[in-house]
């Protein structure tokens, strides 16, 4: 009954992540951890099968034109030292503390996604995103993250995509979904050598996580940016606000 909740779990997020191009391991860890996981297990099991759905979601979104190659590149680049960094300092913080900082960052972003632009930030987004140092020092700032909470780091470049760098929902998450299949790898590599992940957990997670991917960005081309957006943004604040009070209390 175990291995088909991971499966379901996969299946579930799996979706999510080929629609939004982003919450794979961010959800994944808080679903694997209310089904009892243990804490570092739920943080880095997940890890393996975001590579081949990453990469898979990213090539139906390049094949309808939205993905930023060139900010992938750069995200891949200045992210990649980040999360290998991030994935040591994981040891010295806890699984416990990570579990609570994902939550409170998901519950943030969240937030801020539903909240309307103000006028002009398309233009200015664009304009950051021909500044290469922007873009490099942003990015190296989410693989640090990205390691630290075993994530692929699609929730943070979601909106950094959106929010700073001025692209439509559905351009970020065909960037995103390129940057973290890359950017997954040195974070599975160091958790796997420090022993975070369980094999069975990671298997039927896998089972379920890699067809649901795939679906889930075929679904995303036929939603309107502004519509995949909202509820973006929505969905990140709703989970947060759930799985912040099965933490604390």
């Amino acid at each position: 009954m175990e291995f088909i909740q991971y499966v379901l779990a996969g299946l579930g997020v799996g979706l999510v992540f080929g629609i939004f191009g982003a919450g794979g391991s961010a959800f994944a860890t808080p679903v694997l951890a209310l089904l009892g996981v243990p804490p570092l297990l739920a943080v880095a099991s997940p890890l393996p099968a975001m590579v081949p759905s990453a990469f898979n979601g990213a090539r139906r979104y390049l094949r309808a034109g939205n993905v930023d190659t060139r900010v992938a590149r750069l995200a891949i680049i200045s992210g990649f030292p980040g999360t290998v960094i991030g994935a040591l300092t994981s040891q010295v913080v806890g699984g416990a503390n990570l579990l609570v900082l994902s939550g409170v960052m998901l519950l943030v972003l969240g937030a801020r996604l539903v909240i309307p632009d103000p006028p002009g930030a398309e233009h200015r987004g664009h304009a950051r995103r021909e500044q290469t140092l922007i873009v490099v020092t942003s990015t190296f700032a989410v693989g640090f993250l990205t390691g630290l909470l075993a994530n692929g780091g699609g929730f943070l470049l979601v909106p950094l995509f959106v929010l700073v760098l001025g692209m439509t929902a559905t351009r970020a998450a065909g960037t995103s979904m390129l940057a973290v299949g890359a950017l997954t790898i040195p974070t599975l590599i160091t958790h796997a050598l420090l022993g975070h992940i369980s094999l069975v957990v990671a298997g039927g997670f896998a089972i379920g996580m890699l067809p649901a991917s795939a679906y889930g960005a075929h679904l995303a081309q036929r939603i309107h940016p502004d519509h995949l957006r909202r509820g973006f943004g929505v969905m990140l604040t709703l989970f947060a606000m759930w799985f912040l009070y099965h933490q604390l209390t």
